[in-house]
């Protein structure tokens, strides 16, 4: 059995995959993707040199498309304060009075909560915001700040 060029360009690309679908590395399919484009570049019957180019431009070119599509969404906010993840946030809890250290008791959810004031935030008693749960804590902002 012969291994023509482009068969070996579609092993390579095979390998590639593979190697992606155990690490879940999504670049791996760019680089696959290059590798196929070397592959129909010998089916072309291209030179060895211009199969190689093609895959490190197609490959190359790729990842790079996928890095800076990446980079230009945007970050989800950390799963203590998302509110995808956690229902608590942007609940409202009566706060009766803050302690010295910017901490308070609150009733939630039909228990009692330790919670504390997020920095920077007024501490005054009345209505608040839930802006985080760190653990079994709750992070709270007055409900009329931004």
């Amino acid at each position: 059995m012969d291994l023509s060029t482009a068969t070996f360009w579609w092993v390579l690309a095979g390998v590639a995959i593979a190697a992606e679908l155990t690490t879940g590395t999504f670049y791996l399919l760019m680089i696959a993707l290059g590798l196929a484009a070397g592959a129909v570049s010998a089916h072309l019957g291209l030179s060895t040199s211009l199969q190689i180019a093609m895959a490190a431009v197609v490959g190359g070119g790729a990842t790079a498309l996928w890095h800076w599509r990446r980079m230009k969404l945007p970050t989800s906010a950390p799963a203590a304060e998302n509110r995808d993840v956690n229902l608590d946030i942007g609940e409202r809890v009566q706060v009766d009075a803050w302690n010295p250290d910017r901490t308070t008791r609150v009733s939630y959810r039909g228990t009692m909560w330790t919670a504390r004031l997020q920095p920077d935030s007024p501490a005054l008693p009345g209505t608040h915001l839930v802006t985080a749960v760190e653990g079994n804590w709750l992070v709270l902002v007055p409900s009329s700040s931004p």
